[in-house]
């Protein structure tokens, strides 16, 4: 039974796919960069030049005349 169970775990390791063996894993500074710090800067970063392309812009004052506008 022992040989059984040893060969079964054989075979299910030789079946997996490369890549499938887990890496490092990450620090508390590298978590904290990659899912909070990076996607935050890049939300405000694609804000600004949103608002920058898109926001209302102050219109010129124009030289009022009497024939175009009424007081």
């Amino acid at each position: 039974m022992i040989n059984l169970a040893s060969a079964i775990q054989i075979l299910s390791l030789d079946n997996q796919e490369d890549g499938t063996n887990a890496g490092e894993g990450l620090s508390a500074i590298e978590t904290f960069t990659y899912f909070f710090a990076a996607p935050t800067v890049l939300f405000i970063a694609i804000s600004v030049i949103t608002y920058a392309l898109t926001g209302e812009r102050k219109k010129k004052e124009k030289i009022s005349s009497v024939v175009t506008s009424i007081d």
